[in-house]
C-alpha cells in the first residue's frame, strides 16, 4: 500500500535541520516514508543519510522542524508509544555476551510488557513467527555471539519483527557483510515489504544492491534530498555524477530490468607501453 501525495504519511519529516555539536548536517529536509515500500537512503559519506534516519527514529532531536508519526510529533511521544508503532535497528548493534537468539528476539516484546502483563502466549507466538520469517529458528538456543555476521544480523532483524510494528528503520544493516549475505538480507527485507506489507527505510552504501531491491531510492547530498523516486527514474548516469561525482554507465539487468551502474574507467586502467624483450 502506497500513500497518495495528498494523504498524510505515517512517518514524515517537515523542514528538518539536524546535526552534531554545532555542526549542521541536514538543512531544510522535507521527507515522507512511502508506505508498504522498501525505501533506500543513498549518498556519499557525510551527506546526511544516517542523520536523517536517526532524526526520524527519534534518536537525534532536530534543531528545527518536526518529525510526525501518525500525525503526532514523535519527539513529544512516550517511548513506549513510539515503540508500538516504529521498530529501529541501529548501526552495528551488540548483544550481551552469552545471550541466546531466543532471548534476543524476545527483547523485541518489551513495548508490550506491563507490570500486570508479563510474558504471554502472544509474546511466544510473536517470537516464534519473527524467528521463522528471519530464518533463525534453528539457532534459537545458540548464543548470538557464536553466530556468523549474517546470522547475527538476521537475529537482530527478527528482534525488530517481534515488535510487530508496520514501520521499520534500519541503519546500514549490510555493512561489513559478504556480498552473498548482503543479498540474502535484502531479499528478506524485500519480502517483508512485498509479502507482509511492512514499510522499511534503510540506509545503504552499495548502489547496485539498492537499485536491485528498493522500491524507492532517495539520494542525498550535502544535507539535502536531491532525487527521490523509483529506481528506473532516479538511478541515472547524470544523477550518479551529480550526487556521487561518479562517472558511470547505467544499463538494465537482463533478468530483472533493474538499473545497474558500471563505473566508466576511462583511461585509468589502460595498459602502459609494451616493452618487448623484457621479462614480465
Amino acid at each position: 500500500m502506497t500513500s497518495s501525495p495528498s494523504a498524510p504519511a505515517r512517518l514524515q519529516g517537515v523542514a528538518l535541520a539536524a546535526g552534531y555539536e554545532g555542526r549542521r548536517v541536514l538543512d531544510g529536509v522535507d521527507f515522507r516514508v512511502e508506505e508498504g515500500r522498501l525505501t533506500a537512503l543513498l549518498g556519499p559519506n557525510g551527506s546526511g543519510k544516517s542523520t536523517l534516519l536517526k532524526t526520524l527514529a527519534r534518536t537525534l532531536p532536530p534543531e528545527c522542524g518536526r518529525v510526525l508519526l501518525d500525525g503526532r510529533d514523535i519527539h513529544r511521544m512516550h517511548t513506549r508509544d513510539v515503540a508500538h508503532r516504529l521498530g529501529i535497528l541501529p548501526q552495528s548493534p551488540s548483544a550481551p555476551e552469552g545471550l541466546t537468539v531466543r532471548e534476543l528476539v524476545g527483547m523485541g516484546r518489551f513495548p508490550h510488557q506491563r507490570l500486570w502483563r508479563q510474558w504471554s502466549r502472544e509474546d511466544e507466538r510473536a517470537v516464534r513467527a519473527a524467528m521463522d520469517v528471519a530464518r533463525v529458528a534453528e539457532f534459537a538456543e545458540r548464543p548470538v555471539d557464536a553466530l556468523s555476521g549474517g546470522q547475527r544480523q538476521r537475529c537482530w532483524i527478527a528482534m525488530v519483527l517481534a515488535q510487530e510494528t508496520d514501520l521499520i528503520l534500519l541503519d546500514e544493516p549490510t555493512t561489513f557483510l559478504d556480498l552473498k549475505v548482503q543479498v540474502d538480507l535484502l531479499e528478506l527485507l524485500g519480502r517483508l515489504a512485498r509479502e507482509r506489507g511492512r514499510t522499511l527505510l534503510v540506509v545503504l552504501h552499495d548502489l547496485n544492491l539498492a537499485a536491485a531491491y528498493a522500491d524507492v531510492l532517495v539520494m542525498l547530498r550535502e544535507g539535502r534530498i536531491v532525487h527521490s523516486g523509483p529506481p528506473e527514474a532516479v538511478f541515472t548516469a547524470a544523477n550518479l555524477k551529480q550526487v556521487f561525482d561518479l562517472d558511470a554507465d547505467v544499463m538494465r539487468a537482463p533478468n530483472t530490468g533493474r538499473p545497474v551502474c558500471v563505473p566508466a574507467m576511462g583511461g585509468a586502467m589502460s595498459p602502459g607501453p609494451v616493452h618487448r624483450g623484457v621479462p614480465a
